[in-house]
């Protein structure tokens, strides 16, 4: 039973990990294994089979949520831009309470106020993230990708920085993906995936292994080399972490318009985009009220 239960919540992680503005990490503190996962992950060699154990229920369902997913999210995007973005926006901003919460906590701990280096790194990480929204306003499919050395180079270095943001509580991979511009390749490349596998394609097999194995690794590795800088730096300077968080998430409504595509928008699509951001803002703070407290 407990097996199934992970696998479920690893689900819920890798649907949020597809939704640009939903942070995987967030969905980890609320279903109560954050801990629990940085701390395998940190200590994998120490008991590799106690690791493996606790890491494979959560690992195949945040694979299955990917998969499944994978098909509905860049469908809605390319079809229906505005109220699905506007839906993003929402959920982003629904998350905010409960990031200024510990980020508050944090500054008490340390005795501090507000200062000049919280105000810098916020800034310098909202203008980061919204620079690579400005300097990539064309979202990539699969079909843009030439399997060379150098593509190969690339999709693993952004495996790597996908998993840094993956496993920061209140950052979404998925988000950072999409201002990076390959938000939309990786989807397609692993919906295309599946439907090769399905279809015994073994040419277009080949073809998204070799776009798909870069990145996974970079993740894999990723994963390992951040969590235990993500770690000393909660430990070390969590205000000064809150703060670049904030610059992220504030920066992430911005950075979605501009990514934000043109097609069908029309009155109807207005008001249904700003219906969706209205209840994507109260679903996630209220799914955070609900979660409070639950790792």
């Amino acid at each position: 039973m407990k097996f199934l239960v992970d696998v479920i919540k690893g689900m819920l992680v890798g649907v949020a990990n597809v939704i640009p503005g939903v942070s995987g990490g967030t969905m980890m503190v609320s279903m109560g294994i954050y801990e629990k996962i940085i701390g395998v992950v940190n200590n994998l060699f120490k008991d590799i089979k106690k690791s493996i154990l606790t890491l494979l229920p959560i690992g195949i369902g945040l694979v299955l949520g990917v998969a499944v997913f994978s098909f509905i999210i860049p469908f809605c995007l390319e079809e229906f831009p505005f109220p699905t973005c506007f839906c993003f926006i929402g959920l982003i901003l629904g998350g905010v309470p409960a990031i200024i919460k510990p980020a508050k906590e944090s500054l008490a701990k340390e005795g501090k106020k507000i200062n000049f280096g919280h105000i810098v790194i916020f800034a310098a990480l909202f203008a980061f993230a919204v620079g690579m929204a400005a300097m990539n306003e064309t979202e990539t499919n699969s079909a843009n990708f030439e399997l060379t050395p150098i593509f190969m180079i690339i999709m693993l270095a952004v495996g790597v920085i996908s998993a840094a943001t993956m496993v920061i509580p209140g950052v979404s991979g998925s988000l950072v993906l999409m201002i990076l511009g390959f938000y939309g390749g990786i989807m397609s490349s692993i919906s295309g995936f599946i439907s090769s596998v399905l279809a015994f394609d073994w040419g277009a097999i080949f073809h998204y292994t070799g776009i798909l194995a870069p990145f996974g690794i970079g993740v894999i590795v990723g994963i390992f080399a951040v969590a235990k800088l993500i770690e000393w730096l909660f430990t070390k300077y969590p205000s000064y972490t809150y703060g670049g968080i904030l610059g992220l998430i504030v920066a992430s409504p911005v950075a979605i318009i501009i990514k934000m595509g043109n097609k069908n928008i029309n009155l109807f699509t207005v008001g249904l985009g700003i219906v969706l951001l209205v209840v994507g803002t109260w679903f996630t703070y209220w799914f955070g009220k609900k979660t409070e407290g639950m790792e």
